[in-house]
């Protein structure tokens, strides 16, 4: 059963949610949140598997509240724009993915199923997005942790390539290997590095500077 909370200032938006979630026989709703501080209440009291978290709440906003929450559970930001200024500050806090408020329920399902497992929910052409927000930032700090150093040529070309945006299909392609091997060389890299996904992949490939000499 995955349990899945419920934050956003809307009850109308989260009534929605809720009829989505309770219609699935394998989901159930673990609580509601009208605000960021609720969320982490929420999260602290019932431990849901999956947070559907609204960026803009009043009290304490979506970022604020995913950062506080993301160790403990997988959060996945609610979002009006494909993508809202605010998603990347979102990613960046721990979240695993996004989801268009306007989506279809089968989205939404899938959405939770896929977090609830472990992944991130991350469109390939968002992730393209993403870097060029990163590249109209100031020019970061650049960190190169030293796990860096563990992965093989191979593993530094995958976490390039997923950096760039592509998916393991693509990738395959391009480094001409099968994408069950993709699979395994993307599997190294976020244990090596210790990362929860594909999106704090990015993030770190930007923070090192990999992106931009790519």
């Amino acid at each position: 059963m995955i349990r899945v909370g419920l934050a956003d200032d809307q009850a109308l938006v989260r009534a929605g949610f809720r009829m989505i979630v309770e219609s699935q026989p394998g989901m159930e709703v673990a609580g509601e949140a009208a605000d960021g501080q609720e969320a982490i209440e929420l999260v602290r009291r019932e431990r849901p598997d999956v947070m559907l978290m609204d960026i803009r709440m009043p009290r304490l906003d979506g970022i604020e509240a995913t950062r506080q929450v993301a160790s403990a559970t997988r959060v996945v930001i609610l979002t009006t724009y494909e993508l809202d200024e605010y998603v990347f500050d979102a990613l960046a806090a721990g979240a695993s993915g996004f989801l268009l408020k306007a989506a279809p329920p089968e989205q939404l399902i899938h959405a939770i199923e896929v977090v609830a497992a472990g992944n991130a929910l991350l469109d390939p052409s968002v992730t393209k997005r993403l870097i060029a927000e990163f590249a109209r930032r100031p020019e970061p700090a650049l960190r190169r942790p030293k796990e860096l150093s563990t992965l093989t040529e191979r593993e530094r070309e995958v976490l390039l390539e997923i950096a760039r945006g592509f998916t393991n299909a693509e990738i395959a392609g391009r480094l001409h290997v099968s994408e069950t091997t993709v699979k395994t060389h993307v599997a190294h890299v976020l244990d090596k590095l210790s990362l929860r996904d594909r999106v704090q992949a990015v993030i770190v490939a930007y923070e090192a500077g990999l992106v931009g000499s790519a």
